[in-house]
Order: structure tokens, then sequence, then C-alpha cells
């Protein structure tokens, strides 16, 4: 599929005839990357949201047309509100909302970092240099409007509750976090996303469910109303409590192991989770609990790097015969029996220092 990396389509304040009746033929009218201004009652300060970096995460897409179409007439916020679309060759690429990115494409969301990105296996995909340059689109059609707050809709990788992510805390981070869940993941981790770059402003990701759940669509349409009606003249207002949850790791199998997913032990070689491994995301898994199996090689087949870089994987799991366990008391999130989707990023994220809520 051909893609023209140099482009960026412009929207201000559509008719209902451009957003469509529903939000597949909205989308399917899209010939690419599209910013949507909407203006608001204070033309002074601009907002933005981002969705669709990856083509299969489907509810900020899905709330946003229907924020945009309820009642028949274009909402009103607070204050300007910039839109963008990002990938809408893979979110129209065969079966709607199937595919993170191309074949033989990068993810989007990985491309914020030419260093890291390059650097990388992807670095040697013959299309590196154009996700690089739509990901400067982007970044470009966010600075121009010099927003005073970011939120970037997602879904998680398999099914679970809604969190935010984000690199700083402040009040604002919070108040915005509340808008959409409960629960905020302070991340230090660098892997190109959009989210890690200096805006001088709040930046927030919402993970917000199941790519397919309702619930998860329901989550992002709700946190735009509050987020797009908010007064903005000082600090945003805090809708609820907020846990925190300092400084998640990536659990990663190795590029030339084997990964399977199965209900028991199959005696399969590398690793294999347990085929239900998604029920885990974001409860409390204790020491001991059986997430998979192992082949003779063990914990080499796994990496979890801390920030120094060092792998700290027997902090955290341990082989007990060939049973792959919890070696402390943790909280797993993004867990996915997805392989294709586990290989491209991680097979979860893991937390186990659970802070205090704020109000």
């Amino acid at each position: 599929m051909d893609v023209d990396f140099s482009e960026i389509s412009y929207l201000v304040n559509p008719s209902s005839l451009t957003l469509h009746a529903d939000h597949q033929q909205f989308l399917l009218s899209l010939i690419g990357p599209t910013v949507i201004d909407i203006h608001g009652e204070n033309n002074n300060e601009w907002r933005v949201i981002s969705t669709l970096l990856q083509g299969n995460e489907a509810s900020g897409l899905i709330a946003i047309h229907r924020w945009l179409t309820t009642g028949n007439r274009l909402p009103r916020p607070k204050t300007n509100i910039r839109i963008i679309i990002s990938s809408v060759e893979a979110a129209t690429y065969q079966h709607l909302f199937h595919h993170r990115y191309l074949p033989e494409g990068i993810d989007l969301n990985r491309c914020f970092n030419e260093k890291s990105i390059r650097g990388g296996i992807d670095g040697k995909n013959k299309n590196i240099d154009g996700y690089i340059q739509r990901a400067k689109l982007i970044e470009n059609a966010i600075r121009e409007v010099n927003p005073t707050a970011i939120i970037d809709l997602h879904n998680t990788s398999g099914n679970g509750p809604a969190f935010a992510v984000s690199t700083l805390i402040n009040p604002n981070v919070l108040s915005i976090t509340s808008y959409f869940c409960d629960t905020l993941i302070l991340s230090d981790i660098s892997i190109g996303a959009m989210m890690e770059l200096n805006f001088s402003c709040p930046v927030v990701t919402i993970e917000c469910g199941g790519s397919f759940d309702d619930q998860a669509h329901d989550v992002a349409y709700n946190g735009i109303k509050k987020f797009t009606l908010c007064d903005g003249h000082s600090t945003l207002p805090q809708d609820k409590a907020v846990q925190i949850l300092y400084k998640p790791l990536r659990l990663v199998i190795k590029a030339e192991r084997k990964l399977s997913f199965s209900k028991r032990d199959e005696g399969y070689s590398g690793v294999t989770l347990r085929q239900n491994i998604e029920q885990f995301n974001y409860g409390g898994c204790c020491e001991g609990l059986l997430l998979g199996w192992l082949d003779d090689k063990g914990l080499e087949n796994l990496e979890m790097l801390n920030d120094q870089g060092v792998n700290v994987i027997e902090q955290y799991f341990k082989m007990v015969d060939n049973k792959l366990l919890c070696a402390t008391n943790l909280k797993m999130f993004m867990a996915s029996n997805q392989s294709h989707i586990v290989r491209s990023d991680c097979l979860f994220y893991v937390v186990n220092s659970v802070n205090n809520y704020l109000s």
C-alpha cells in the first residue's frame, strides 16, 4: 500500500456532511492523517486530543466522532480543541481497526525519538524515514497551537480497566487523569512515544480499556466531555482521587525465542504464558502466582531492564521446576494473548510500588 508521508489534512469546524453518519463512514472518508480544529469560547487557548497513533485502537476515534456529532451540532468547548487523527491508513487497512500499523510498516508511536527508532530493530525498515517524517508532522501540528494540555487516547493491548500514563506529576496531570480513570502510572520508560516529547504542558496518555469494549469507548467519550468543558483559567479542577503507580518495567521475550499461549503446560520451547493472562491486568499478583511455563533456558528467555539498563528479572520472577512464577507481590498491566502485539511491544508491564491516592 502506497502511503504519502508528507501530507496532513486540516478541517476547521467541519459540517455534519463532512463528519458523516457514523465513525466508520467518517474514518473511511479520510485519506491520511487529519487535524480537526474546533473553535471554543476562549479563542486564545488550545488543548489537543490525539488518537489513532496505532491503527487498532478504536476508542478514541469512536468517542471523538460521538462528541462531534451528538445533538446534530458541533460542541462548544471552553477552549479551542485541536484533534489529531494519525494512522488512518493502518486503521482502514483490510478490516477496520485490526492493524496496529501497516504490513512492512512501523509503530508510529515509537517514531517520535529518531535516535531511538534508528538504533533499534525497526531501524532497518525501509519505510523508517516516512514514519519519522509523519511523527514530525504530528509534532509540528501540536506545537503550532502551543497547547495548555494534551491527551493521547489509546486502548490497552488486552482487556482491562482504564488507566493513565504520564512522565510527570502535577495538579493538572492528576486532574486530566481523573476525567477518565482513577489510576496514573508515572513512567520514565523511553520508547519513542509522543508522550515523551516536551510540549511545555501536561501530556497524559489514556489507556481506555480493550479496543472492542463498549465501556472503553464510553470512558473516552465521557473523559473528552469533561476535558473540553473544564475551566482552565487556573489549575484544572480534579474530578476524583487518583492512585499513583511509579516506574513500570517492561517484560520482554528475546527476539529469537518462541512464544506460546496455553491453558496448561504443553512442553513448548521458549515461553508459554497462560491463555487467560489478561485476567491479571491491573489486579494484584501475589508471590508464587503461576503465569506460565519455560523451557530449559528458563529466565534466560526473558528480559526486564531497569532505568540503568540492568536486567532485574530475578527480582520479580522465578522458575520452579519449569513454572514461571511471581517472585514478589506486583501489579501487571497491558498483558495480552495476541502474539503479534506482544512481540512488537512487550509481554506486559509491571509495577511493585503502589503509592497513595492524591486528590
